[in-house]
């Protein structure tokens, strides 16, 4: 049995102990949050944990392999470093960062020092990637024809979503919120990792007036090995989240849409549905605990690393910085 400790009970944390309770490989001995209602909160519910008094404290705790680390992205770089002097590999919630000298700093430590540490994008272990990598990566035989354009397209109700609400302030303002980093980093992390970096061409973005909230909407330009990459996302219509994900070549397409749904079509044929979307989820849910506990271990796995999250959110930043 592999021991994990969390530190922040927000929404990703309280999903991660959702996911983790009754695991066969990792469990949950330590927790922590800033919060003591929320920390209680979470107590009452999963009796067998036992709460830290503090961040650093849970880090100190023996026996542990590893932590999560969920709080808002300011003490990410500074919690991993600590993490790492305590020994432990880390899983970090996205953004990665709001330093990216601190990141730059810490990337090389994990390289240096061949720490553990990975970054929590859920589809890394999606069915939706793997059929991309298969259909235009690197090692791919090019089944659908060249890749001729990609085209990403994000709406929401409001921002936050609803099961957002606890989340925090942080997440409706611009300084380190917004669905851009929260969102569309899923997807540009998808790009990236079938395509390589991509680079901005030009970018709008809308804020509100108040100068404190978050962005509106976003229309953007990409290339990524010479292919073209559009976005469209902001609020709007009556679905809380709405995401699709366009990958058009010369003789055929692949869409993911709803996070994990994926379907395929060759021209001239028929759309084909690679697997019910909720089935799709569950699956690539459970493998990425599986590489998470392969990590933990010292395994091979597919799990972003540090350098890569930072890369997608360079790009994100230069989106959000507007370009014309």
């Amino acid at each position: 049995m592999l021991s994990i400790g969390v530190i922040g009970l927000g929404v990703m944390g309280q999903r991660m102990l959702a996911r983790l309770a009754g695991h066969a490989r990792l469990r949950v001995t330590r927790v922590w949050d800033e919060n003591p209602e929320v920390l209680a909160q979470a107590l009452s519910h999963y009796p067998l944990l036992r709460a830290a008094t503090g961040a650093e404290a849970l880090l100190r705790e023996p026996g542990l392999h590893g932590v999560y680390i969920a709080t808002p992205p300011g003490p990410h770089i500074t919690l991993t470093e600590r993490a790492f002097d305590a020994g432990l590999a880390v899983l970090c919630e996205k953004p990665l960062t709001t330093d990216f000298d601190a990141a730059h700093d810490c990337i090389a430590r994990i390289e240096r020092e061949r720490r553990r540490a990975a970054v929590n994008y859920s589809l890394a272990s999606s069915m939706g990637l793997a059929s991309l990598q298969l259909a235009f990566g690197a090692a791919s035989r090019r089944p659908l024809g060249a890749l001729r354009d990609v085209r990403i397209d994000l709406r929401f109700a409001t921002w936050p979503r609803p099961w957002q609400a606890n989340a925090g302030a942080w997440l409706s303002q611009r300084a380190e919120g917004g669905f851009t980093r929260e969102v569309l980093s899923h997807f540009i992390f998808v790009l990236q990792r079938v395509l390589g970096t991509a680079d901005v061409v030009s970018s709008r973005v809308v804020y509100p007036d108040d100068g404190v909230g978050s962005e509106l909407s976003v229309e953007a330009e990409l290339v990524a090995a010479g292919v073209p990459v559009r976005i469209s996302a902001g609020l709007g219509g009556e679905r809380a989240d709405d995401n699709r994900m366009l990958w058009r070549a010369t003789e055929g397409e692949i869409e993911l849409r709803d996070w994990f749904g994926v379907t395929q079509q060759r021209q001239g044929e028929r759309v084909q549905s690679l697997g019910d979307a909720e089935t799709l989820r569950m699956n690539g849910m459970t493998d990425q605990l599986s590489h998470w506990a392969a990590m933990l271990e010292g395994r091979s796995h597919s799990l972003p690393g540090f350098a890569e999250a930072l890369a997608v959110q360079k790009t994100i930043e230069a989106i959000l910085a507007g370009k014309t």
